[in-house]
């Protein structure tokens, strides 16, 4: 099931609502992502705490550990992590694109071997479709082609992917995306399934892709092949091209991007759903989103810094249980010098805090995001957002 309701725009930028078989996502929205059914380095309690609407998970990585026979004996991914509110499961297409040349892509699929034990496999669109219905995910992603932005083709190997071969890999995950939605139909699937939108740096050909699928009719479109390595601008050139011919009715999802700038940006351009292993890889090195820029906690000025990461945020790492900012009195968080000691001695803590904050940033972020397009003032919001990320911690 999947019900979207546009709610209110200003310019491009939409404020939603998504109803989904596990709950409601308001957006836009962050999707925290748990690849092996789990955000790394945070309690579902506390995701609950700071307010995660939707989790993504890995279905590659499930498909290897544990396994569906373990996914089907729990009656699915929500089961076995205890998280009653909604997932998204990516197809496994991206991580068969990170696989580079360890893999063989076909018309019928992909041959690769087990990053875990070595083994022959086959995923196929079809495959893709089934491990996702045991998995019982509220939005379930085709199978696609995830196509590089550096070629790695003998003749064009390390070249900007060429608009021949990107056309190739687009028409091939348009098939596949046919061959998703009837498989999903057969298997009588409860959820939702999204299309994704292909191409690489070609708007024509990301112009034919949205076309095959608007004839598919999918209740949902992501944008892909984006944040492959391309540089910023044409990532952005790319999110003002699609953003504004994706069909108004239905949610659009800009699938792993990015820095907040780039959701504020995708914001801007009429996306609506946001992923990216940003907030917490960064967290775990030591690199911190604040209001006022980043702050990396492994500088030595951080030493006897008694101020929290950001002294206007009500996180726990950075306001304690009260959830009281530094700014507005609070003197119950982490300083910055403890985050720095932490981290130089290798201590769990260090990077479960910093995992806290950024994760909270993200979602505070998208909530401030939302409120103002509530109230009407998105684009002041989206000026002051960048001035105040501009002057520095």
């Amino acid at each position: 099931m999947l019900k979207f309701e546009l709610l209110k725009t200003e310019g491009q930028a939409r404020r939603g609502r998504l109803t989904l078989n596990h709950g409601v996502v308001e957006t836009p929205v962050f999707m925290p992502v748990g690849t092996y059914g789990t955000v790394k380095g945070v309690m579902p309690k506390s995701l609950e705490d700071m307010g995660a609407q939707i989790i993504l998970g890995n279905t590659f990585h499930l498909w290897m550990r544990p396994g569906l026979d373990v996914m089907k004996s729990f009656g699915g991914l929500h089961q076995f992590e205890n998280w009653g509110k909604p997932i998204l499961t990516d197809s496994g297409g991206f991580q068969v694109w990170s696989l580079g040349e360890m893999r063989k892509i076909s018309e019928e699929g992909v041959k690769f071997s087990s990053p875990v034990n070595g083994d022959k496999l086959f995923l196929t669109p079809e495959g893709s479709m089934q491990i996702q219905t045991i998995l019982n995910s509220d939005i379930v992603m085709q199978f696609d082609e995830c196509t590089p932005y550096v070629s790695l083709e003998p003749k064009t190997k390390g070249q900007l992917t060429t608009e021949r071969e990107a056309r190739v890999s687009m028409e091939l995950s348009l098939r596949w995306a046919q061959r998703c939605k009837d498989e999903f139909a057969r298997l009588e699937n409860p959820n939702a399934l999204f299309g994704i939108v292909q191409g690489g740096m070609y708007e024509k050909l990301r112009d034919e892709s949205l076309a095959g699928l608007e004839e598919l009719d999918f209740p949902g479109i992501a944008v892909g092949g984006v944040s492959v390595g391309e540089p910023k601008e044409d990532m952005q050139r790319l999110m003002r091209h699609c953003g504004p011919r994706l069909p108004a009715h239905k949610p659009h999802y800009l699938m792993g991007v990015g820095t907040p700038e780039d959701l504020v940006y995708g914001v801007q351009q009429g996306f609506d759903m946001f992923d990216c292993v940003m907030p917490t890889r960064n967290a775990r090195n030591g690199h911190l989103f604040t209001r006022f820029g980043d702050l990396k906690i492994r500088n030595a000025r951080h030493k006897s810094d008694a101020r929290p990461a950001d002294e206007t945020c009500s996180c726990y790492a950075c306001a304690g249980n009260s959830g009281i900012p530094y700014a507005q009195g609070g003197r119950d968080g982490f300083s910055r010098a403890y985050l720095h000691h932490l981290d130089r001695c290798g201590e769990m803590l260090g990077p479960m805090l910093t995992t806290v904050h950024n994760l909270h940033y993200y979602l505070n972020l998208m909530r401030e995001v939302r409120a103002a397009l509530d109230a009407g003032t998105f684009g002041a919001y989206a000026a002051q957002f960048h001035a105040e990320r501009a002057r520095g911690v």
